[in-house]
């Protein structure tokens, strides 16, 4: 059975890339977005398409706008993926390194190639909507003298020329990845009594201790905490939405600790009860 799965970005993404990772082996019919609000409309619009989204990245940090996507549009987590972000740089194939005048791709790959372009001073750097929509656009508007920094794998899908590989600064550069579904589809991907991990979102009461008298009850309940990432609420000033991670052995023990804290917060929304996911080059 085909997949559809709607991605932010072009075919030769980084999106696409783990998409197709986290789906091996399996027929995706991938569904190309132009922003992050487009993958839930799609969603919106046929409840069979899946959605994939990057949330953090271990360099440039969470993309916060993500969760507020996630929580709004109603759809659950259904599992995740991290995919090594290793950049290239490539050009027109008839070109080569004296050509190149200025350099296209998406502000965060930018800065994550911030020491190679440290030592490139004469590149214009010009940022885009997506990395591998830069090669995109230089091989099909024939952009002379522009160079694209994205995934090697875009080359080949484009028929650009790669001048250097592996140009990021970190080699330790990761992009976490979610797959999410709406609602009433979830169940066909995943079931919550084998999930090892959780994503939920709360408020709570502006009092002292509040957060630490939560935390303490999940580490009673020895539910470990991975991510903690707080957003403040539009209208109500130094009030906060939390948005956590947990990871779990016993799917008893950490819907338990869920039932503990509830009367200390107020509007718990489970995001998602999944696995625990792999890490790929």
């Amino acid at each position: 059975m085909i997949k559809k799965i709607a991605i932010q970005g072009v075919v030769g993404s980084f999106h696409d890339i783990a998409a197709h990772k986290y789906f091996a082996g399996e027929e995706l019919d991938i569904v190309c977005c132009d922003t992050f609000e487009q993958v839930f409309e799609c969603m919106d619009d046929d409840t069979d398409t899946l959605g994939l989204v990057a949330i953090e990245n271990t360099i440039a940090g969470s993309l916060l706008h993500n969760y507020e996507l996630l929580r709004d549009s109603g759809t659950q987590i259904i599992g995740e993926h991290k995919l090594r972000i290793s950049h290239s740089l490539m050009c027109l194939p008839d070109e080569d390194w004296d050509d190149i005048t200025e350099v296209n791709s998406h502000p965060v790959a930018l800065m994550q190639c911030r020491d190679f372009l440290h030592h490139h001073p004469d590149f214009k750097i010009v940022e885009t909507a997506d990395t591998a929509g830069s090669a995109k656009d230089i091989s099909e508007q024939n952009m002379r003298g522009h160079a694209a920094i994205c995934s090697k794998f875009a080359a080949p899908l484009y028929g650009m020329k790669i001048l250097e590989e592996g140009i990021e600064t970190n080699k330790h550069n990761f992009t976490r990845f979610l797959v999410v579904s709406k609602p009433e589809k979830s169940k066909l991907y995943i079931d919550p009594h084998k999930s090892d991990k959780s994503s939920i979102v709360f408020t709570l009461p502006h009092s002292e201790g509040s957060l630490s008298q939560v935390l303490s009850i999940l580490s009673f309940y020895r539910i470990n905490l991975t991510k903690i990432q707080s957003l403040p609420i539009i209208g109500q000033e130094w009030e906060y939405m939390f948005y956590i991670d947990l990871t779990y052995d016993d799917y008893t023990r950490y819907r338990q600790s869920i039932d503990a804290i509830r009367p200390l917060i107020s509007k718990l929304k489970i995001l998602g009860e999944y696995k625990n996911g792999k890490s790929t080059i």
